[in-house]
């Protein structure tokens, strides 16, 4: 006879993580339609929703779902901790026996899930949503998004696909590598690209946010989560550094030849202030840069080292 921990878990076809945080007003919408998506595709399915505590009316517009649909579940955290976070709790916590993370706001589409479970099947571990095109993206936000995605595949270890969000399906076998990973600073882009294995795209066009503005995603936390992804993800920066202070050490060296030079074959020099100013200015700005981001990989080497958790639940309902 079989013993309680040998009995295998019985896991639905998919789970759908949605982190949210202040988004009352998408929440029936958004489930409008992925349920007529998945309730299309016959499979059996869990929504998990992952709620960072918000001021509004989002947690008992998601528990009174739970009680009209019991595939529908929630996690409320302690407090807010963020969308990686909240991301990264959805997956580890869901049962499926794939993964897809959509954001609520609905300017993913939802009816892209059945094409990219679709495409998993075709023994891909992953199939991440690439877009097209951008609706309702401010011009800032497209530029960092651009400069960060080549900034980071120019200096990562991994490569990230251009153009792509968490907006993904993932298979079991990745949700389990990612358990193991256990990093504090969950990048989910960057971890799935790290894990590897075989991996495809599917293209559409993103659209706007159907209420409300983003709580999550806006400019600066765009460039924080770009971030950390550089950072946690290559150490080349560092290099870059140390190179960038050899050259620098040699432009001064060369500098000071040229004055000692100059005064040599008897040029009047005569020291002007506002050169004096702008090389110490240049210098000090170096060295804070240089100082700044030290400090970045000095501050995940002490999170990692107290091995603090990524969130803490603080209640689940329908579980």
């Amino acid at each position: 006879m079989a013993s309680s921990l040998e009995i295998s878990v019985q896991r639905p076809d998919v789970s759908i993580v949605v982190p949210v945080y202040k988004e009352e007003k998408n929440i029936q919408p958004f489930l409008d339609r992925v349920e007529k998506v998945l309730a299309s595709m016959k499979v059996d399915y869990e929504i998990l929703f992952c709620l960072d505590p918000s001021p509004d009316r989002t947690e008992e517009v998601i528990a009174g779902e739970i009680n009209r649909n019991p595939n529908i579940k929630l996690i409320v955290f302690s407090r807010r901790f963020g969308q990686p976070a909240a991301t990264m709790a959805g997956i580890l916590t869901c049962n499926g026996k794939a993964c897809a993370v959509i954001d609520v706001d609905l300017q993913d589409p939802p009816e892209l899930i059945r094409d990219m479970y679709a495409k998993l099947k075709e023994s891909y571990e992953v199939v991440y949503a690439k877009r097209r095109s951008r609706k309702g993206e401010t011009i800032p936000k497209r530029m960092v998004a651009g400069v960060g995605y080549y900034v980071i595949n120019k200096l990562s270890d991994v490569q990230l696909p251009r153009d792509t969000g968490d907006f993904r399906i993932m298979s079991r076998r990745v949700i389990e590598d990612l358990r193991k990973l256990n990093e504090t600073h969950g990048f989910l882009r960057g971890l799935v690209a790290y894990i590897g294995y075989k991996q495809t795209a599917i293209e559409y066009d993103r659209d706007e946010r159907l209420h409300g503005r983003g709580h999550y995603n806006r400019f600066f936390g765009s460039l924080r989560i770009g971030l950390n992804g550089l950072i946690s993800f290559s150490s080349r920066p560092l290099q870059m550094m140390s190179i960038a202070g050899g050259i620098l050490a040699g432009f001064s060296f060369l500098l000071g030849a040229w004055y000692v030079f100059q005064k040599l074959v008897g040029f009047d020099l005569t020291p002007g202030l506002s050169t004096t100013v702008l090389v110490v200015t240049f210098f000090a700005g170096v060295q804070l840069l240089c100082l700044g981001l030290m400090g970045e990989y000095v501050g995940r080497i002490y999170d990692e080292v107290k091995r603090r958790p990524m969130y803490i639940i603080d209640k689940k309902l329908n579980f």
